[in-house]
Formats: structure tokens, sequence, C-alpha cells
């Protein structure tokens, strides 16, 4: 195998979910290291199509970079209501941390990310750490869902029923059941708190899907909490923006940035290299 090439196991059975098998695909990177970092990748598709090959790319170049990347799946909204989908992605979370030494992953070392409708997911889950509700079964119980950051690109941040309000997209987007209530429990913004892991929001100005604002937004209550947080911005871009590959590959490396730089080594992963 090329010392450059990333391995790729597809359609590996992490857990359940609505009575189902649910599958990632694990992009480990070349080498024989132990106690990497990690990085979970979660897609979009407005919660109610896509699938875990639209981050094939991202898999690849964080794999050369050194992150065991494990790309999920998750029941979309027309199989499961929310939040389903937070369940399946915290059941992944649970997977890659039980099964850290196998897949040669640092557990104190794990991040998410995610794109659009993903991104959305991922804020949530890492505002909900241990909380009931939000946990689901799916395999792994009692792991933690912790992570060490979390990488949002043009993340729907809040939602609205009703009259439009300033950063949010429509409740109708994400539940066939739209609720005022609802609308407000399933906003990021409404889980962050001084405890929230570093974050990295990526958005485009051109966005007519998802609000700039939106990430704005995000970033404006997450630095309220004195959370390290960076917002990287996109002239005229629009959603979706990264599909162009000198996009992708500058986003990237905006991430293995930021990831070096909070995805910190342990003393127990050192001594484990």
């Amino acid at each position: 195998m090329p010392e450059d090439r990333v391995d790729i196991r597809q359609d590996v059975v992490f857990g359940t979910g609505g009575g189902r098998e649910l599958r990632c695909d694990v992009y480990t990177p070349p080498g024989e290291d132990r106690a990497r970092p990690a990085v979970l990748l979660i897609h979009g598709g407005g919660w109610r199509q896509g699938d875990k090959t639209q981050l094939r790319g991202y898999g690849i170049l964080l794999g050369r970079a050194g992150y065991v990347c494990v790309v999920s799946e998750y029941r979309l909204v027309g199989e499961s209501a929310w939040p389903a989908q937070v369940h399946d992605v915290k059941a992944a979370l649970r997977w890659t941390r039980a099964h850290a030494e196998e897949l040669g992953v640092d557990p104190e070392r794990i991040a998410l990310e995610g794109n659009s409708a993903g991104a959305h997911i991922v804020l949530f889950a890492a505002g909900t750490v241990n909380v009931p509700e939000y946990e689901g079964e799916g395999g792994n119980p009692g792991v933690s869902t912790h992570v060490g950051a979390v990488i949002a690109i043009y993340p729907p941040t809040r939602f609205h029923f009703g009259e439009r309000q300033h950063g949010a997209v429509p409740i109708e987007a994400l539940s066939d059941d739209p609720t005022a209530e609802l609308a407000d429990a399933a906003s990021p913004v409404t889980t962050a708190s001084p405890d929230y892991p570093p974050t990295m929001l990526v958005h485009g100005t051109a966005d007519a899907v998802v609000p700039v604002s939106a990430s704005f937004l995000m970033y404006d209550i997450l630095t309220t909490h004195k959370v390290p947080t960076e917002l990287h911005v996109y002239a005229e871009q629009p959603h979706g923006f990264d599909a162009d590959p000198r996009f992708g590959r500058r986003t990237a490396d905006l991430m293995t940035l930021f990831l070096e730089r909070y995805l910190k080594e342990t003393e127990v992963a050192a001594a484990n290299v």
C-alpha cells in the first residue's frame, strides 16, 4: 500500500436505531501509529436526504493529516423523527470511544464535524452531553459522549415557528409536526454553556439556505460563555461551497490547524505511541 494512502473500511456496523443496523465508514491514516486523534464526520442533506459518502473527501484529507475519521450515517427524518438523528450520532460517538484501542484512537481526543444539517446535529450533540433525552440507545451504554472540539460548516443554529427570526431557519425543515416549543428545544444556541467544547464555524455570505447570521449568532453566544470559538466567513459563497475542491482543501486545512490546537496530545496517548 502506498505510504500516503488512507485505508477505508466501509459499512462497519456501529449500533442500531429504529430496529435496524447503523453503519459508518472508517478512514485510517497510513502507518502503524496508535492513540491518534479522531474525527466523527456527519453529512448534510436537509435532515431528509444525503448519505455518508458525501464526506469521503474530508475523510481522505483529514486521514492524510493523521486523523482517524469515522463517517457515520443516521436515520433521516422520513424514517424517524427528531431527536433520532442526534441519538444515532451519539451512538456512533460511543462506538468510536468504546473501540478506541481497535481503531488506534486516543479516546480523549475525539472531535465532531458536520456540514449543514450534519453541522446542526453535531453542535446539538456537543451541547447535550449526559442529557438522557438526547443520549438514546444504539449500543455501548454508559460510554461518555463528550468531545474535545466541534466543527460546523454552514450550520443551522436556530429554528423558528411562524414569524421569521434573526439567524433562524423554519422548524418545518426538521419536523413534520412543528411547534414553537420544538423550534426552541432543537436549536443548538439553547445548548451553549461554559462547558461547551472549542468550536469552529465556517459559512459563506451568499448562503440562501442557512443565513450566515446563524453562524454569527452561535459565535456570539459561545464567546459570551468564554468558549474558544472561531468563525471563518467566505465572501460571496453559497451553501455547499466547499464542494468546490479549492474551498474543500482550504477548509480541511482550517480544520487540521484548529484540531491541532484543541485536540492536544494527552500523557496517556504519548506513552502509547
